[in-house]
Formats: C-alpha cells, sequence, structure tokens
C-alpha cells in the first residue's frame, strides 16, 4: 500500500481535531512555518517538511503521558509517509529511543524545542520578535532558569545534527516567526 500525504487542509483539520490548546496549536504552527520555509530554502519537499511540523505533537493534548506513540499509531493507520513518522519518532527521542536519521528528523529536533525558547523570549520582550538579538538569545539560552521546560541538550544535538551554527538556525526562525499574522504588532 502506498504512503499519503494529508493535505495541508486535511493536516489543519487533525489539528483542530485533536489539539484543543491555544498554545500548542501556535506552536504546531510555528514549528511547521519554520520547517516549510526551511525545506523551500534546501530544496526539500515543502509541503512534507510543514506537514509534519504541523503534526509533530498531534497527540500530546489529548495522551501526554503517551505522547507520541499514540500519534506514531495513528500515522500508521492513516498510511503516512514513513519520513513523515521517522521524524516524528525522533522528535522524542529521549523517549521513544529512535536516533535521526534524516534532514528533516534532525531538523524538527531542534526547531521544536528552539520554538518554545524563543516564544517565552519573545513574551518578555514589548516588540515580541520585532528586534531580537542573536547575542540575547544566545545569552538567555544559556541561562538554565529562564525557560526551564526546553530540553537544550535536544536543541544542541539537533542543531549539530543539522550542521548549523545555533545563530544561524535562531536568526532564521526569528525572522519566520515575524512573518506570522499572530505576531504583527
Amino acid at each position: 500500500m502506498d504512503s499519503r500525504l494529508p493535505s495541508r487542509k486535511e493536516a489543519a483539520m487533525k489539528l483542530v481535531e485533536h489539539v484543543s490548546d491555544d498554545y500548542q496549536r501556535l506552536h504546531a504552527k510555528m514549528v511547521a512555518e519554520v520547517l516549510g520555509a526551511y525545506a523551500k530554502k534546501l530544496g526539500e519537499d515543502e509541503d512534507l517538511w510543514y506537514i509534519t511540523g504541523l503534526l509533530h505533537d498531534l497527540d500530546y493534548c489529548e495522551f501526554p503521558q503517551e505522547h507520541p506513540k499514540r500519534e506514531l499509531a495513528w500515522f500508521e493507520e492513516w498510511n503516512y509517509p514513513s519520513e513523515l513518522i521517522h521524524a516524528v519518532e525522533a522528535h522524542a527521542r529521549s523517549i521513544i529511543g529512535v536516533e535521526p536519521n534524516s534532514l528533516l528528523a534532525c531538523a524538527i529536533l531542534a526547531v521544536d524545542e528552539l520554538s518554545g525558547f524563543l516564544y517565552a523570549y519573545s513574551l518578555m520582550r514589548p516588540e515580541g520578535f520585532a528586534g531580537m538579538e542573536l547575542s540575547s538569545v544566545k545569552k538567555k539560552f544559556k541561562d538554565k532558569a529562564f525557560a526551564r521546560k526546553v530540553d537544550r541538550t535536544e536543541v544542541n544535538y539537533g542543531v549539530e545534527k543539522m550542521g548549523l551554527p545555533f545563530e544561524e538556525l535562531a536568526g532564521f526562525m526569528i525572522g519566520g516567526f515575524l512573518g506570522l499574522e499572530e505576531f504583527k504588532r
């Protein structure tokens, strides 16, 4: 049986169906936008990367203790592409034990946690993402007391596996978030 990537509209409908928390929906959109834009930059499949980002935490609200096992079963049942399934497995490598073996899997590993961190930092700033400087981001990132839930080890591992400097990815993400309607002021 051939795998099938859902359309962006279908994926958005799945997100609405399974994710009731506003922040989790925003987080999914942030990860999706960054991954889609990065795929475009690299000449990768933009829809695959975007949809993977949008759906990567699909079961988190309903089944936080089982995340991501429930969604992985759904993705298999829905016959989603193996690249998507692997990336979602690898984004939870500390739980599942699956190492990332694709650029998409490495990217989502870095982007997932870093999105949460950058969002938390933007809330501290009156201008949000506008004018956010990389030197300040790096300084805050080193402060383990700030945004404690962000797994900096996973961010660093993902960035290293992508072969990017932290500053390059963070700068790319900040620029992408500035374009999101939710962050326009």
